[in-house]
């Protein structure tokens, strides 16, 4: 039994109080890694991520908040953009 199926096991098994603890728990976790990954990004990183509809799309980051990210992609627009869902380009790509 891999290790995601015995956590589902075990939430299937939990009362109301124990799945706030976990909810609580998820959430300050993912905090954490917005938070993470925002420290390694930069005002003019190219950047790239995965848009609403599915599709690629890339540009350069403008701002930098606590756990998300604005990123101008030209004629697609402004995004803001949870950090942890931002792949850095590789140096010397250009959006």
């Amino acid at each position: 039994m891999t290790m995601m199926n015995t956590v589902m096991d075990q939430v299937a098994r939990m009362d109301s109080d124990e799945l706030n603890r976990v909810v609580d728990a998820i959430k300050l976790r993912r905090t954490y890694i917005a938070k993470e990954s925002a420290r390694g990004l930069f005002i003019g990183d190219t950047v790239s991520f995965e848009g609403k509809r599915g599709q690629t799309v890339c540009g350069t980051v403008t701002k930098v908040n606590q756990k998300t990210v604005v990123v101008d992609a030209g004629l697609r627009g402004k995004w803001k953009v949870t950090a942890s869902m931002l792949t850095l380009a590789p140096y010397g790509v250009v959006a």
